[in-house]
């Protein structure tokens, strides 16, 4: 089993799920290039699996659905998605050939963005989080609350903490300014960005990363400790009502940081 992770626009992943005889889990394939690039090294789409209906991760579905007409496409219930051949939601199961995974609904950045967690039958699960969950980050609330996407975060927190975490954008570097300065006392937090730092400067991905790391070192999955919240308190000038408010802290201080 081989998990690639294809480049695509700017920062894009698309991720794909390969097995010995070279079928593959295609996930969030917003460009169909990519895909179709790598089927040159001998990998074939047995399905292609959604997190939700932005165009940078369902855009290439059409044209791969061209390129094979029956090919199965997973996706969350939510018509912005109309290549979907399969409509999957919260509680659900996709099985393709020999994986299997099972769909947890993640709202936050959008209402009806859905994960997969899973994979073969050996070797550490995959978690496919699309934008709710990136490394040291989280994704923008674009249709859902605070509430909602710290909700989301702990159901994916509460997973195995050997899976790993799969999501849809190399913006490793970019959260690690942040978390620095909301927990700058980390240790686990500056080796995994002194370890992201190398490997892009080797040009090669930050992810997939364990989420057992994520917890030692995102502070949007950190909510709780006690750095976490003298950082936002420090922010709002007072403490926060409760973690909810500690949160949506967190998430406005991202949007508006400048590193």
């Amino acid at each position: 089993m081989r998990l690639l992770a294809l480049p695509a626009f700017e920062d894009n992943y698309i991720w794909a799920l390969v097995d010995d005889d070279g079928d593959a889990l295609v996930i969030d394939p917003g460009d169909a290039a990519p895909v179709l690039a790598a089927t040159g090294n001998g990998l074939w789409p047995a399905a292609v699996l959604v997190t939700h209906h932005h165009a940078d991760h369902a855009g290439g579905i059409a044209a791969l659905r061209a390129r094979w007409p029956t090919l199965p496409v997973f996706a969350p219930e939510d018509e912005r998605i109309p290549d979907a051949t399969e409509r999957v939601g919260d509680g659900g199961t996709v099985q393709v050939k020999h994986w299997r995974l099972s769909v947890l609904a993640v709202p936050g950045h959008t209402r009806s963005h859905i994960a997969f967690h899973g994979g073969g039958t050996d070797g550490p699960s995959h978690l496919f989080c699309g934008d709710t969950l990136f490394s040291l980050g989280c994704g923008r609330l674009f249709e859902g609350t605070p509430a909602q996407m710290l909700a989301s975060l702990e159901r994916l927190a509460a997973l195995p903490s050997s899976s790993l975490v799969c999501c849809g954008h190399e913006y490793t570097l970019a959260n690690a300014a942040f978390a620095s300065a909301v927990d700058p006392h980390n240790q686990a937090l500056r080796r995994r960005s002194e370890e992201a730092r190398g490997m892009r400067q080797a040009g090669r991905p930050t992810l997939p990363v364990t989420l057992a790391s994520e917890i030692a070192t995102n502070p949007f999955l950190r909510v709780d400790t006690d750095a976490v919240r003298a950082a936002v308190t420090h922010r709002l000038g007072r403490p926060p009502a409760d973690r909810v408010e500690t949160f949506a802290t967190l998430r406005q201080w991202k949007n508006d940081f400048r590193a």
